[in-house]
């Protein structure tokens, strides 16, 4: 997979494009530890299932993020990448952080979004969330702890037999990790502090499809109810056993998102709200 990198006059932000449909899909990932361009491939093979129907775009955080970057700026930095390559009325899904800001651009872009879909995410991020989770990730970056960093990270994100079962394979990833990769990481947790957009989300207006996990233990299953009762005419489905990464290991989430971005209804268990 060929990485791509995209320039307006103040960032250079890296991207990746895969599929052969006419109608683009941006993806906007989560947080992670290392770049998630590094594993571009695998991306690519995930999301093959819309690949037929979409040219699918994938995004990272700016290069030379700044020591303090808000999720409000790499929102608005994403939205100018999308308007330097002449992408508009985007098909858009974000996941955890991604999905934090595919909600400030649907609300302040609205002319950018054909239709939102947004994966275990939330609209803010409260004091006392912030200090549990995200702001030990954030010292655990500083620290220069990667093997700590990844085991934390993991045990948030994955059910408990999964996360025993990743334990190696965690550690491995660790060792490549760079001091780049730390100080990265540290900045995007840190960019959760404050995040508030829940009274802007009435002004969404495109159709949204909200997938959230009951047993999340990052952002809260509330956090993805609370999204669907604020846009209007929002769709909402929620897993059960699959923690915050419902996004990589529930088995029908790509056909969910497959059936709503390419306008084919509702999936079987989803509510509008």
């Amino acid at each position: 997979m060929r990485i791509e990198t995209v320039r307006t006059g103040g960032f250079s932000m890296n991207f990746c494009r895969f599929g052969r449909g006419g109608e683009p899909l941006v993806i906007l990932p989560g947080m992670g530890v290392q770049r998630v361009l590094d594993s571009a491939d695998a991306i690519a093979s995930a999301y093959r299932a819309l690949a037929e129907d979409f040219t699918l775009y994938v995004f990272e955080r700016r290069n030379d993020m700044p020591a303090d970057y808000p999720v409000r700026d790499m929102a608005r930095d994403t939205a100018a990448a999308f308007e330097a390559l002449g992408l508009g009325a985007v098909n858009l899904f974000g996941a955890s952080q991604g999905g934090m800001m595919a909600l400030v651009i649907a609300a302040e872009h609205p002319a950018l979004v054909k239709r939102l879909a947004l994966g275990s995410t939330s609209a803010r991020v409260t004091d006392a969330r912030y200090r549990a989770v995200f702001e030990p990730w954030a010292a655990l970056a500083r620290s220069g702890d990667a093997a700590a960093l990844y085991l934390a990270f993991g045990e948030a994100l994955y059910p408990g037999r999964m996360y025993e079962k990743l334990k190696p394979l965690l550690r491995d990833a660790a060792k490549a990790v760079t001091d780049e990769d730390m100080r990265r990481f540290a900045t995007e947790a840190r960019a959760m502090r404050g995040f508030d957009i829940l009274d802007e989300l009435g002004g969404i207006a495109c159709p949204t499809l909200v997938l959230g996990a009951a047993d999340d233990r990052v952002l809260g299953g509330a956090a993805s109810g609370e999204i669907a009762e604020r846009v209007k005419g929002a769709a909402l489905h929620m897993y059960d056993g699959y923690g915050h990464a419902a996004y990589d290991l529930a088995p029908d989430y790509k056909a969910r998102l497959l059936q709503f971005l390419a306008g084919r209804g509702q999936a079987d268990g989803e509510d509008g709200t």
